[in-house]
């Protein structure tokens, strides 16, 4: 397989121009300047999550290049909430999200009647993130990333040297998550303690490259985003390492899978529309090359592959029919790669 080596993504995807192929006898339907068109039911479109989106790009590019027949993949990014309303209304096929379904979510998705495969694709350890000329943070207790965002810091926490009496006399400026945003409900979880608690006085975004530039072009930033859009501009930013109550320790894959980096490491998720399935074989078809070989571009745009036994599990449930969430609704924020294995193996 032909895996790209380097991974260049615009803040809006251009979605490529679909191939159509015509039965015997039967002419393409085209549209009202004479170019084909794919019949909507051919069309694959994925929403969601911004922090799950390159590796889902990465994905389509590769299933294009190494397939003559693919369909028009429309992809874009909305926030993992933003992406769920659309899903479960029905509008998209695909969902990505940095976040398991919510039980709203689910109610909505059952409302309208829409059945889904939940599949695990990557891991994420979710990064806090300053100006590369930052030269005062050497780390953050999971204590003083709560002082820092907690929703009583508003108009509060505003310099440095007011999260540690040891930093210099500036201002903190902090960029994060919007409220559409997977990101958003796992941080405020994991870091606050309750989801979608935050101060407000911040740059908010659902785009993760928003958010990056943001803290690569301001000296006193603060920001957390996505593993892969951190190691984008690694040469322009620093990754914090959080201590936990065990020291310090940095983002990264070996982190990932020591289970060392909590409570900030995470799995990503995509969400397929069943009765999608059922009407596009080139959905299933997709899906599946998307499961075999997410593990090796997982590792190409920055994110940390799962065990293969995962995406196998995850496979097998896909093609015998296996719908739902191991979840219940819930997103829990201590969750180690073998305890994602063993929800996957018992559902």
């Amino acid at each position: 397989m032909a895996i790209a080596t380097s991974l260049t993504i615009a803040a809006c995807s251009v979605p490529t121009p679909p191939v159509i192929t015509e039965s015997p006898g039967v002419p393409a339907a085209t549209d009202t300047t004479g170019k084909p068109v794919a019949p909507a039911e051919a069309i694959i479109t994925i929403d969601g999550s911004s922090t799950v989106y390159p590796i889902t790009d990465e994905v389509v590019k590769e299933y294009a290049f190494e397939r003559k027949d693919y369909p028009e993949v429309k992809v874009a990014f909305s926030g993992t909430s933003a992406g769920f309303r659309k899903f479960c209304a029905g509008e998209t096929d695909i969902s990505n999200a940095s976040r398991p379904i919510n039980r709203r979510e689910m109610d909505a998705c059952k409302a309208a009647g829409v059945r889904y495969y939940e599949l695990p694709v990557a891991y994420d350890a979710l990064t806090v993130a300053v100006h590369r000329d930052n030269n005062w943070v050497d780390s953050l207790t999971v204590a003083e990333l709560k002082k820092i965002w907690e929703p009583s810091a508003e108009g509060r926490i505003t310099r440095w040297n007011q999260v540690r009496s040891t930093f210099p006399d500036r201002p903190l400026e902090l960029y994060g998550a919007g409220s559409d945003s997977g990101t958003f409900d796992y941080f405020t979880e994991a870091i606050v303690g309750e989801t979608g608690a935050s101060r407000k006085d911040y740059t908010a975004s659902e785009n993760d490259y928003d958010l990056v530039r943001g803290v690569r072009n301001n000296p006193n930033a603060l920001g957390y985003f996505g593993l892969a859009y951190f190691e984008e501009s690694r040469t322009l930013l620093r990754a914090v390492p959080i201590d936990n109550g065990a020291g310090p320790v940095e983002p990264s894959a070996e982190a990932v899978r020591e289970g060392t980096y909590q409570p900030l490491a995470r799995p990503l998720f995509i969400y397929v529309n069943a009765d999608s399935v059922e009407k596009n074989p080139k959905l299933k078809e997709f899906v599946e090359y998307y499961l075999n070989n997410g593990r090796f571009l997982a590792r190409v745009v920055g994110y940390v592959p799962l065990p293969d036994e995962v995406y196998n599990i995850a496979l097998t449930h896909f093609q015998t029919g296996k719908v739902g969430t191991v979840f219940g609704g819930a997103a829990p924020t201590d969750l180690k790669l073998e305890d994602l294995l063993q929800k996957e193996a018992a559902f």
